[in-house]
């Protein structure tokens, strides 16, 4: 697969989530990510299910289908004198390594991240915890909902303070390896000038924050604490989740002109006592809301929306997952992409959300490969690793 990474080789020694979807993402942009797992078992994830794809024997996790396109698996038991040689070659070989161990376990199986950069000086590492690798909890083990929690976004999120709710996606551990991807891009950049390798390091706590935003400025500049307050914004209004005549939709009036425009699509005053800005309207956000249904009451959804497009008014329905990956917009970003898996035979995926054009042309690579089955190129990779070490100035397979 060729694409912007494809001189860039990438070991991924992480289970789960964060690790394999920061690999996830160097791969998809053309890297050769080799993924190392436990023999038996391989990455945690191959069991987390239902649902479960494939005939008796064969069967492969969706949520592992989800974090692996674009790789090669082999496995190694990283307690054994051989596998661990293997290893070490392949780190010889490597531009990348990522792993999500907790701290000092990669020192205990004589792997320390320092002995690794003496072997390959230009080896960039990145390295995922849930907490962070130091401080008075950094050896805390972190998962998604645990990191949810403890860096505040459930706080802000459910219908109101007392119903504190998790985001639908695991987008801790998301974030985490976007965060990471993002980080070792910047070390490859800086190899370039320096010839050598750095540590990069994040955490689920780390991104999770990273994404506060407005809520954490609001905090720590105005003194206010957020909190969850359903579908409603805190500091735009209206802007919001409302009902309609068969169901809801969302708006976005997030600037005054568009108040005004929406105003005029409804033959009301845009300076309505108490609505007149933008600060009122969200100090009188359960005013507003009230006002707005009131309005939307008669119109069915798809009506409703034709005429705020009309108006220019920012605005969407809510789209069950199904919905997404059968609407037309969705198909048109390059967000499905079809592999064809050495079990399961063609699947459909989700697709990486980058593209890329030169002079006009778009140059996105889109030539995937499905998530491997558990050591499906473990041969070949011992066998490449034996005539590298054979041959130094030899590259590629």
């Amino acid at each position: 697969m060729r694409g912007p990474l494809d001189d860039v080789v990438v070991l991924d020694l992480s289970r789960a989530l964060a690790g394999p979807h920061a690999a996830m993402m160097m791969g998809d942009l053309g890297a050769r990510v080799i993924k190392v797992e436990a023999p038996g078992h391989g990455d945690d994830t191959r069991g987390w299910g239902p649902p479960f794809v494939g005939e008796a024997g064969q069967r492969e996790a969706t949520y592992f289908l989800s974090a692996n396109r674009n790789k090669e698996s082999i496995t190694l038991d990283l307690k054994d004198t051989d596998d661990k040689d293997v290893l070490l070659r392949l780190v010889d070989r490597a531009d990348v390594l990522i792993e999500n161990f907790r701290t000092g376990v990669l020192d205990r199986l004589g792997l320390g991240i320092d002995d690794l950069q003496a072997r390959n000086p230009r080896l960039v590492v990145l390295s995922i915890t849930g907490f962070g690798h130091d401080g008075p909890e950094g050896g805390r083990s972190g998962y998604d909902q645990i990191a949810q929690g403890e860096a505040g976004l459930m706080s802000l999120t459910g219908s109101g303070p007392g119903d504190p709710q998790r985001v639908g996606t695991p987008i801790a551990d998301l974030l985490a390896g976007m965060y990471g991807a993002y980080g070792v891009l910047a070390a490859l950049h800086e190899r370039d000038r320096t010839g050598r390798g750095t540590v990069v390091r994040t955490s689920l706590l780390s991104a999770v924050v990273g994404v506060h935003g407005f809520q954490g400025t609001r905090w720590t500049v105005a003194g206010e604490v957020g909190r969850a307050q359903g579908n409603h914004h805190p500091s735009i209004s209206p802007y919001g989740l409302f009902r309609c005549a068969d169901g809801t939709v969302q708006i976005a009036v997030g600037s005054e002109g568009l108040w005004r425009r929406f105003c005029a699509a409804f033959d009301i005053s845009p300076d309505l006592e108490g609505m007149a800005t933008n600060p009122e309207r969200a100090a009188n956000r359960e005013k507003v809301v009230e006002l707005v249904e009131a309005l939307f009451a008669p119109w069915p959804a798809e009506e409703l929306l034709a005429k705020l497009a009309d108006a220019g008014v920012p605005a969407g329905k809510v789209r069950s997952l199904d919905e997404v990956y059968a609407w037309e917009q969705t198909a048109s970003q390059g967000l499905l992409v079809d592999v064809d898996h050495s079990t399961l035979g063609h699947l459909t995926l989700p697709g990486p959300p980058l593209r890329f054009f030169t002079d006009g042309a778009e140059v996105t690579p889109t030539d995937h490969a499905a998530p491997p089955t558990l050591d499906q190129h473990g041969p070949r990779l011992r066998t490449w690793v034996a005539e590298q070490s054979l041959n130094p100035e030899q590259n590629g397979d």
